[in-house]
């Protein structure tokens, strides 16, 4: 019996012209605000009476962030009959998600792939998240015969063009992320090598990537690496073979500083080793450009004196996360998925990195008459109307209105 041919790729391109006029305009009427664009034009600044927002330079909705959203509204436009399926999320922001559940854009399991992916046949659009997806996954869908429409940023795809290198020579990528993290999962299956045979190892604190660099000058404990590293590397992974020539990558969204330190410490542990030689370690900047600039512009605003620092983004939005980070070192700092977190200046509801959940924090208390200054900044996947939302609701709290703001 003569083998089925392999079915081809069914990939789509839904940018076309009279398509994305119609998206932009939606997506802008969701998602844009004239009150950030005019403190923008104040140079983020902005003073009534007596309390001042401070907004930081870069902010909210990054390129790949808003190209993927303009491509699932595409999808919906050009295939308005049909099922439409997103594998996970397409950013991390429950209010875009919810927008996009409002088109009947159904979410598939990312973690695992269920009866779901099963159930998918030709007629079906998949749309690929901003994070990318495993390439179980894609061959998955492939395999079903969907429409695809692939919407994973440029940034990502770099990395991955990397550890693929890294796998045809024979080098072992040490990635910094998440290892639960869709990003850091795609970039992983990539490292595999199209063999399934290259070598990763998935680190996240410089705790982690101290015992790795102590196994690199030394050796040790290989149940314990075992132990420590379970789930977090390749399936075949042998610290004694797959240590000895490096590549340091990292999932996009990490803290910038980290990441450096983080390569600072392989190089110096494989020169330790080799005898001063780094040939064996290789590295590359793979920061996404947006996340390196919300990172550097927050720490521009942090210059400034303010009494607290509001944070806006997902939970879940790894890239909005370093931005707590950052700002909780230097002033108090509150992480809120929304405005409606703001019950006053004085009691907050937010996500508490270290708890790792949402609680209701009491700060200071501000008297009406005197002077303060709130910093605003938000992650690459946050858009700008929860911005405007944080701004007007921050000023209400402060006894002045909306309108006050609006012609401010």
């Amino acid at each position: 019996m003569q083998e089925a041919a392999p079915r081809k790729k069914r990939r789509v391109n839904v940018r076309t012209p009279e398509v994305m006029e119609r998206v932009q305009a939606e997506v802008a009427s969701h998602y844009e605000s004239s009150i950030v664009e005019r403190v923008k034009s104040l140079d983020g600044v902005l003073t009534i009476g007596n309390t001042t927002i401070r907004l930081a330079k870069q902010f909210g909705f990054c390129y790949g962030v808003e190209r993927a959203i303009d491509l699932a509204y595409a999808s919906r436009r050009v295939f308005p009959d049909n099922r439409i399926f997103l594998i996970g999320e397409i950013i991390h922001n429950p209010e875009v998600n919810r927008q996009l559940e409002d088109m009947k854009i159904v979410s598939l399991p990312w973690r695992e792939m269920d009866d779901q992916y099963d159930d998918l046949g030709e007629d079906d659009v998949v749309i690929v998240p901003a994070f990318g997806a495993p390439i179980s996954f894609m061959d998955k869908v492939e395999s079903q015969g969907c429409l695809t429409v692939d919407t994973t940023c440029g940034d990502v795809m770099k990395v991955w063009k990397r550890v693929r290198g890294f796998a045809k020579a024979g080098v072992t990528s040490i990635i910094h992320g998440k290892a639960d993290h869709e990003e850091t999962r795609a970039t992983a299956s990539r490292a595999a090598g199209d063999d399934g045979k290259g070598g990763y190892l998935i680190v996240l604190t410089l705790e982690d990537v101290d015992f790795v660099c102590d196994y690199i000058r030394d050796g040790g404990d290989r149940e314990l690496f075992f132990q420590r590293f379970e789930g977090r590397m390749s399936p075949e992974f042998d610290p004694d073979v797959h240590l000895r020539r490096v590549g340091v990558a990292n999932q996009t969204t990490m803290l910038k500083s980290e990441t450096e330190e983080i390569q600072r410490r392989v190089r110096v542990a494989i020169e330790a080793r080799d005898e001063g030689s780094d040939e064996n370690f290789l590295v590359f900047d793979t920061i996404c450009g947006a996340t390196q600039e919300r990172q550097d512009a927050l720490f521009e605003l942090l210059k400034h004196e303010m009494n607290m620092l509001i944070v806006v983004g997902g939970y879940n939005s790894s890239n909005t996360t370093h931005l707590v980070e950052i700002g909780e070192k230097e002033l108090p700092t509150f992480f809120i998925r929304s405005s409606e977190c703001l019950v006053s200046l004085e009691e907050i509801v937010h996500y508490d990195l270290h708890q790792e959940e949402e609680v209701t924090s009491y700060s200071e208390v501000f008297e009406k008459q005197t002077e303060v200054v709130v910093g605003i900044t938000a992650g690459a996947s946050c858009p700008s109307n929860l911005i405007e939302d944080t701004i007007v609701k921050v000023f209400a709290l402060r006894g002045v209105s909306e309108s006050a703001v609006r012609e401010a």
